[in-house]
């Protein structure tokens, strides 16, 4: 972050340490706010469906973005520093970061179906379209939009420079694990000013296990970061579009039938979500891979955006 502008300072290690964590606040409060404050506004316009799963996934985005936007411009910056680039550029490193997920995920599940860990449901094509393209509007707006522009963005380019891409990539993933569990904090004290029940406060959102959260979070964090560096053009939607086909895959495959996706899988055991974790490390490989290429066959000023977005 300290290249943003030709006289902006070297920041302190204390500055730098403070901008992350800054950016961490900033998904968890606005994560904490949207999610409690959503349901009141959709109860307020009589929304209900889709709209009602909507209006908090908006107020997300619509809290988080503004904020780091505010915060670049006090250093004369702006969002192509953390790594947008123009709508074509944003489009094609978007779908490179979804098709990698689920390639990977169709080889791993794939594999996992052949050997009688999964059994699948007959498909209702038509409901599963409506269910991903719903799912999609409401999971970038709530959570792969807000995520990787608060974390993949604006925490690791403020890293970066000071700490270098491994150190980067660790503090990235360390304030990623923070993050929901300080939005749960944001979210009781949201509900109770709004006179709603709190709900519960730890590491893992929504009373999960925060042994295994934190380790699937951990993983997925490292992922979404490889993700990030594996192009030179527009590389953070590249994190955008693999944030947002995992959570379209999981919530197929492993939540379709109580979510009336029109598709999901039998787990011959509940150790078979363990998959989970290799698909995400077949994901890894696949972007590291993809970045080497890049790197290799950069030449002359492509040579240079590859630089860039690896030290922005």
């Amino acid at each position: 972050m300290a290249g943003l502008h030709p006289d902006s300072p070297t920041p302190s290690p204390a500055g730098t340490l403070g901008r992350a964590l800054g950016g961490g606040l900033v998904m968890g409060s606005a994560l904490g706010v949207g999610t409690e404050l959503g349901p009141v506004i959709a109860d307020a316009l009589g929304a209900g469906g889709f709209v009602a799963r909507l209006i908090p996934a908006a107020l997300v985005s619509a809290v988080a973005v503004p904020l780091v936007v505010f915060a670049l411009r006090r250093r004369k910056g702006s969002l192509k520093d953390l790594g947008f680039g123009g709508a074509g550029e944003n489009l094609r490193a978007l779908l490179i970061g979804a098709g990698v997920v689920v390639g990977s995920a169709a080889l791993v599940l794939g594999a996992g179906t052949a050997a009688g860990l999964l059994r699948w449901s007959s498909p209702d094509l038509g409901t599963l379209a409506g269910f991903v393209v719903a799912n999609g509007v409401v999971a970038l707006l709530l959570e792969a939009l807000p995520e990787e522009t608060t974390l993949r963005g604006y925490v690791w380019t403020s890293l970066r420079e000071r700490l270098g891409g491994v150190g980067a990539a660790l503090g990235t993933t360390a304030v990623f694990l923070v993050a929901p569990g300080f939005s749960t904090v944001v979210g009781a004290a949201t509900a109770r000013l709004l006179g709603r029940e709190a709900g519960p406060v730890g590491l893992a959102p929504g009373g999960q296990d925060p042994v295994g959260y934190l380790i699937l979070l951990t993983v997925f964090g490292l992922m979404l970061v490889t993700a990030r560096t594996a192009v030179g053009r527009a590389p953070l939607c590249v994190s955008i579009g693999a944030h947002l086909a995992f959570l379209t895959v999981n919530r197929v495959v492993y939540e379709g039938g109580k979510r009336g996706a029109g598709w999901h899988a039998e787990l011959s055991s509940p150790d078979v979500e363990l998959l989970v974790l290799v698909y995400l490390l077949v994901a890894m490989a696949a972007f590291t891979v993809r970045r080497r290429i890049e790197r290799r066959s950069a030449g002359g000023p492509d040579r240079v955006l590859v630089r860039s977005a690896e030290g922005s």
